[in-house]
């Protein structure tokens, strides 16, 4: 895939957009016949095969380490869908990588709350350690970098993720040691969730498979311990102070008069009117304001034709005069004429 000339950040592309086209790695794995049966496994969970294209989109970067256009290729083939159409969705989410990521990607939030604590100099700090800037990865394959926009867990701040798994509160040296640890292949617990595998591991999960070798160790990482301090605590100093929220208020019961009047759903049909009529004349019996008796006696059947209206010259209709049709710049089709409000000739068809 190429750019095109003149696309932003001479990036666009047909079926994968990025900012830089770059080679496929030459010990980059090959989707296998179980990453299409997988797919195909993926597809069959939803009753319209488009919207199964998110979860094999992630279980491309399970195999891959980012969505190749080898990736691309395959999920357009199993959908029905272009190369671009796959394309578009896997440039508009930060979570589907355009170039192949490290073993480990490490967020780090810069948005306001964790920026005001210290995010952005976690992020100045791990960038001059790893010579990467956003969305770039370490020589040594380790690490893709990344600054997030928030990672919904202010009470937490500063927090830098790992392969989307929460390390809270950190501070620059922390974060610099949590990434030097990552580096020499160690895998830190995070503060709370499940115990650290990797960036195709987690893809995984997210494409809806186990990641884990077996059920004891999913359910290891259900159970993982975790410090859950600063979001409970709310709820712990209510339950000491013996707080609690206000009952819900049930739904309202409907007026015991709302809807229209049995007689309009049922005619009697002992008037000498129509069912239509008796109806209508019943409507507007059971208008509660003027307004709504005069729109009711409007719609009546027998309410008579809305009459023309009158002209200055004491005609009646609804034409246009000549020469005041819209463009027409005063000039009817028989040269100038004089306007209705001086009462000259009209001209009528």
């Amino acid at each position: 895939m190429s750019a095109l000339p003149g696309s932003p950040e001479a990036a666009a592309t047909t079926g994968l957009d990025d900012s830089q086209v770059l080679p496929a790695p030459i010990d980059l794995p090959p989707l296998t016949e179980q990453a299409r049966i997988e797919a195909r496994q993926i597809i069959a969970r939803y009753p319209v095969a488009r919207s199964a294209l998110l979860p094999m989109l992630h279980l491309v970067q399970s195999y891959q380490g980012y969505v190749s256009p080898e990736g691309v290729a395959l999920c357009a083939e199993e959908l029905g869908l272009t190369k671009a159409e796959v394309g578009a969705v896997a440039t508009f989410y930060t979570m589907y990588k355009r170039r192949p990521t490290g073993r480990h990607l490490v967020s780090v939030c810069t948005n306001t709350l964790c920026a005001v604590l210290g995010g952005q100099r976690i992020m100045d700090a791990l960038s001059a350690d790893l010579g990467v800037h956003h969305d770039e990865t370490a020589a040594d394959g380790s690490i893709t970098l990344e600054h997030a926009e928030c990672l919904a867990a202010c009470d937490y701040a500063p927090v830098v993720t790992v392969d989307y798994e929460f390390y809270d509160q950190q501070d620059v040296e922390s974060a610099r040691a949590l990434v030097a640890a990552l580096r020499q292949g160690e895998k830190p617990h995070p503060t709370r969730g499940a115990p650290l595998t990797d960036f195709r591991g987690v893809s995984r999960q997210l494409a809806g498979f186990s990641q884990h070798a077996d059920e004891a160790a999913a359910a290891t990482a259900v159970d993982a311990p975790g410090d859950y301090e600063p979001t409970l605590r709310g709820l712990r100093l209510a339950a000491e102070r013996g707080e609690s929220a206000p009952p819900m208020r049930g739904p309202e019961a409907e007026p015991a008069d709302a809807g229209e009047p049995r007689e309009t759903v049922r005619p009697a049909g002992s008037t000498g009117e129509t069912p239509g009529q008796e109806a209508a004349d019943a409507r507007v019996a059971a208008a509660d304001t003027p307004a709504e008796k005069a729109g009711a006696a409007g719609a009546h059947p027998d309410a008579p034709e809305p009459a023309g209206r009158r002209l200055p010259d004491g005609r009646e209709g609804t034409d246009t005069p000549a020469g005041r049709e819209p463009g027409t710049g005063g000039q009817g089709p028989d040269g100038p004429s004089r306007t209705i409000e001086g009462r000259g000739p009209s001209r009528r068809r």
